[in-house]
């Protein structure tokens, strides 16, 4: 039987815990002990996986309260923790030549945001219900790249060329860091020939759907992966009114989606 999947793993941990910000304990008068990092991450993993409210996360399993948890995260995403764990997981998978750079493919999903909050607007495809809306790029494999939250009523078009914009600069080859791939595939709901020609000035091919047609067999690349994103439950329904804390989710996430792939090619 295999291991829980909000059980952080070696692996995981040696790659995350350089990245982690150190807090000097007080000399005099230093409190409580704080929890190991490492135990308060599978809490938040235990979150992300099985979307647990804060509240109710099992105190016997050692994560510490849901609040120490829920700091903890906010903290690590203002520090770029997952920001620099992804381009960490992006790097191995580049100097392993396992990054399809000959095509990025880009869609987006809606996600309900039952408590509202920053970042959510009337859902066109549920009734006006507040939603939020993912953004996400892939290389040929699916490996996310990039991901943005967004109001529920944003236009697709609008987030392609911020989407291009967030791809990191990916080391591990030699020359420079990449962060353009040779094309860009998208459906129908990007078609708009001034983009296309943005996307153009920027070096890249597009291959954009046009009205009436559709993405063909390379839809189900993202496809698969926002499957591989909403996996996580946490992410299904949106219950942070903080977009902040939702997009840390997001990034973990996408951390976590490109650590399996480096796996599946060791």
């Amino acid at each position: 039987m295999g291991a829980s999947p909000w059980i952080v793993s070696d692996g995981l941990w040696e790659r995350i815990e350089p990245l982690l910000p150190r807090k000097e304990r007080r000399f005099r008068h230093p409190g409580r002990k704080p929890l190991p990092d490492r135990q308060v991450l599978c809490g938040i993993m235990y979150v992300l996986h099985t979307g647990i409210q804060w509240e109710y996360l099992p105190g016997e399993l050692g994560f510490g309260s849901g609040m120490t948890c829920w700091r903890r995260l906010r903290d690590w995403n203002e520090a770029d923790v997952w920001q620099r764990l992804h381009e960490v997981l992006l790097a191995e998978l580049n100097a392993a030549a396992k990054l399809d750079w000959s095509r990025a493919v880009i869609d987006s999903s809606h996600v309900r945001a039952l408590k509202g909050g920053f970042a959510t607007g009337p859902s066109p495809v549920d009734r006006g219900r507040a939603c939020s809306k993912h953004h996400l790029i892939t290389d040929g494999r699916g490996t996310p790249l990039a991901v943005i939250l967004t109001v529920g009523n944003r236009n697709d078009v609008t987030q392609l060329l911020p989407l291009l914009d967030a791809i990191p600069p990916v080391r591990g080859r030699v020359g420079r860091p990449r962060r353009k791939p040779d094309s860009l595939f998208a459906d129908r709901g990007y078609d708009h020939d001034i983009y296309r020609d943005y996307v153009r000035a920027r070096g890249i091919v597009p291959a954009i759907a046009r009205r009436g047609t559709g993405l063909g067999t390379y839809r189900w690349i993202v496809e698969r992966s926002f499957a591989w994103l909403h996996g996580f439950k946490r992410l299904r329904i949106r219950w942070e009114r903080r977009a902040d804390i939702h997009e840390a989710f997001l990034h973990l996430a996408c951390c976590l989606i490109t650590l399996r792939q480096i796996n599946s090619f060791c």
